[in-house]
């Protein structure tokens, strides 16, 4: 075959956020990315852009990135390079003998948050945690969405069935702790969020933020709302509380629980919750009249909310107020995305606490336990004391609550093991880091943000790039799995582990859905693109449930498919005991105690909360110099009278329950007074990569305490930390 000498122009699905953007990328004869634009063709994201997705062939071609496995001598600390072989038999060496000596729940895994944007992190991800075999599972959900889970869980039967705003369609949206214009989008899976909020004013629809600062997304609002951090799930229950008092609801789909829930608001009246969200209740009563009264309306509320002490509690009262006011599961309300790969779906209602965790008892969601306590579980010396640990991406000495206390956790542990892509502040703890691909070497399907999306929709992108001589992503969970247990990872014994993985996987699903005997029908140029034709097939939309989708489909269509707007799904979706909507699930109505009892409480003078940055997620992308400028800065948000009132100059002091920190501050009139904003994910001084060092900033969970959880959910909180300030 002639070698390539021309430039061409490729396409595949933007993974660098959940906006699930199409992009085409121009690849020079030697594989290096020249240029990355929207793919204008994408019927979903229509060309739209940010400016990670602009920096994608930055982010692929990193000169910090691990490009072969290392090995750390733990004696001097230094790095050397590997080959594969000799990584994994250096694992398998090690890890099993640590479990040997101390037992199975010796052993822990965390898992990154772009695990969410990858086909390996869905796919095999799985194998990798039987292989462990332990309860010890953490990962960035218990730093992120966990609560909105878990209320979506208690009320529908499944975590995974989560409302998301029909946004091309709603006549009203009111929107609590996001901002879409810097996030692209959470939870709800909409590219172009800006351009869809714009749409929404332009038909005449009406668009209000509740936010403690004065965001980008704010600024595009009709109307904007302070509110004291924290404080959201007291304004929601201000506006149930008005939709039972003055007879505004309209029930349009099957429940239980509601004279409980009219009886949990009925002391949250708007005057006694204006006192604490200092959101004044004439406010309120008009939020609650206006959605009761618009012809469609739809409440979402992200990451702001869950990352607060009663965050389940909020993500509850979202969607009880969207079926109140009549518009759950209906258009232009909140509704249920019909995934196209959706495999084979739930029985058993959803529960969460089926075991707690071992020194603070915290409660199991999703099979997973709070990264919250994880530093607990390493330092505290017992049965059960975690001694060696698996990261796949993330970084949570930075992303997790009490940086610090991780960071010299993981020094204390006997063995641990990371794929990722950098030495970073956590994997520089690992004694083997086994890189993954880069982003043009792997294939890309969005199993998990298409379940959020705000119209039906789907794409799979092939590899842009050959791998060469280094294995799959794929290839390297399922050798790593095996290397844990012990067991052959090379194929030496017949086996190749990726293959045994995948026909495993296969033949237990064609089983499950009564089609064993169509093995041989399913399409692939490898066993991970069969497992993904054979989910298309059993999805919704699969020519196996009379319709016409597999993966050839999507192969012929490489722009993506528009699959039609979001269609009510109610009761099918629901996996609940009653088959009904539950609006009064009890594990929230005993939180609701706990809730009410705060309202006694003094205000903190001042409280943190959390930042979300355009060119930033998390700090994976810190390293990426066309991301790490402009307004992309690790600066204190403060209002300017609080800086006169407090006597501070340039920098201050911040001191919480949990650490100190010197940060440089920000005046702006944007943010109320008596809060301060820092953003996620940086603290890079003593980083291995080059450009995250240049700006390293300062680590904001210095100051978050990991003591402090939403109760049902374990979730780490975030927002509403008390803090002082002190001159620098």
């Amino acid at each position: 075959m002639a070698p390539i000498t021309q430039s061409r122009n490729l396409l595949r699905t933007c993974p660098l956020c959940e906006a699930v953007c199409g992009l085409e990328i121009t690849l020079d004869p030697d594989d290096h990315v020249t240029s990355v634009r929207g793919d204008r063709s994408d019927p979903f994201s229509k060309g739209f852009i940010c400016p990670k997705g602009a920096s994608f062939g930055h982010l692929d071609e990193d000169q910090d990135r691990v490009t072969d496995p290392l090995i750390r001598d733990r004696a001097t600390g230094a790095w050397r390079t590997v080959t594969w072989d000799e990584a994994f038999d250096y694992i398998a060496e090690r890890f099993p003998a640590v479990v040997a000596e101390h037992g199975t729940q010796s052993a822990a895994a965390y898992l990154g948050n772009p695990n969410a944007h990858t086909v390996a992190g869905t796919l095999y991800v799985p194998a990798l945690l039987r292989a462990l075999g332990t309860k010890n599972i953490y990962s960035a959900s218990t730093a992120d969405q966990m609560p909105k889970q878990v209320a979506s869980g208690l009320m529908f039967g499944d975590p995974l069935t989560v409302p998301v705003p029909d946004l091309d369609r709603t006549d009203y949206l009111l929107m609590l702790g996001a901002n879409p214009l810097e996030s692209n989008g959470s939870l709800c899976t909409a590219p172009d969020f800006p351009g869809r909020l714009k749409a929404l004013r332009g038909r005449g629809g009406r668009f209000v933020v509740v936010d403690p600062r004065v965001t980008r997304t704010a600024k595009l609002a009709d109307e904007h709302l302070f509110i004291r951090p924290g404080s959201d799930a007291y304004l929601l229950f201000g506006i149930v509380h008005t939709l039972f008092a003055e007879q505004l609801t309209d029930l349009r789909v099957e429940v239980t629980g509601l004279d409980e829930l009219r009886t949990a608001a009925a002391t949250f009246d708007p005057e006694t919750v204006a006192a604490r969200t200092g959101v004044p209740a004439s406010t309120v009563v008009r939020l609650a009249r206006e959605l009761a009264a618009a012809p469609t309306a739809a409440v979402y509320a992200r990451i702001g909310t869950c990352t607060a002490e009663f965050g389940t509690i909020t993500q509850w009262l979202v969607d009880a107020i969207n079926a109140l006011t009549g518009n759950l599961d209906s258009p232009g309300g909140a509704m249920f995305a019909t995934a196209a790969a959706g495999g084979i779906p739930r029985t058993k209602p959803f529960r969460a606490g089926r075991w707690t965790s071992r020194v603070r008892g915290l409660p199991e969601a999703m099979g997973e336990l709070p990264v919250a306590t994880l530093a607990d579980e390493i330092t505290t010396p017992g049965e059960g004391q975690i001694r060696a640990l698996v990261t796949v991406a993330g970084n949570p000495v930075l992303s997790a609550p009490s940086g610090a206390r991780l960071d010299e956790a993981f020094a204390q542990l006997e063995f641990m093991v990371s794929v990722d892509r950098y030495v970073n502040e956590t994997t520089r703890h690992a004694d083997v880091i086994l890189p993954p691909p880069r982003p043009t070497q792997s294939p890309h399907y969005d199993f998990a943000l298409l379940q959020f999306a705000v119209r039906n929709y789907t794409r799979y992108s092939r590899p842009l790039v050959p791998l060469g001589d280094r294995p799959s992503e794929p290839a390297v969970l399922a050798r790593l799995a095996a290397a844990l247990t012990g067991r052959p990872h090379d194929g030496s014994d017949g086996i190749d582990p990726l293959t045994a993985v995948d026909e495993l996987v296969i033949a237990g699903m064609l089983h499950k859905a009564g089609f064993p005997e169509r093995r041989g029908d399913l399409i692939g140029e490898n066993s991970t693109e069969q497992r993904i034709d054979l989910m298309l097939r059993l999805g919704p939309y699969g020519e196996w449930n009379g319709g016409t989708l597999n993966l050839r489909v999507l192969l012929d269509n490489p722009h993506g498919i528009d699959l039609g707007p979001l269609q009510p799904r109610l009761p099918g979706a629901l996996r609940t005991a009653s088959g009904r909507v539950d609006l009064a699930p009890q594990p929230l109505l005993d939180d609701v105690a706990r809730m009410r009892a705060r309202l006694a409480d003094a205000a903190p003078e001042i409280v943190l909360i959390g930042r979300r940055q355009l060119r930033s997620n998390n700090s994976w992308m810190h390293n990426i110099s066309t991301l790490v400028s402009g307004s992309n800065r690790c600066t204190l948000h403060i209002n300017p009278a609080d800086v006169e009132r407090l006597g501070l100059g340039d920098e201050a002091v911040v001191k919480s329950a949990a650490g100190t920190l010197t940060v440089p501050l920000e005046p702006t009139e944007a943010i109320m007074p008596g809060v301060v904003s820092l953003p996620h994910g940086w603290g890079h001084a003593d980083s291995a990569q080059t450009v995250a060092r240049t700006h390293a900033g300062v680590n904001a969970n210095v100051l978050t305490d990991d003591s402090v959880v939403d109760t049902p959910s374990g979730n780490a909180v975030f927002n509403g930390v008390p803090v002082t300030l002190t001159p620098a």
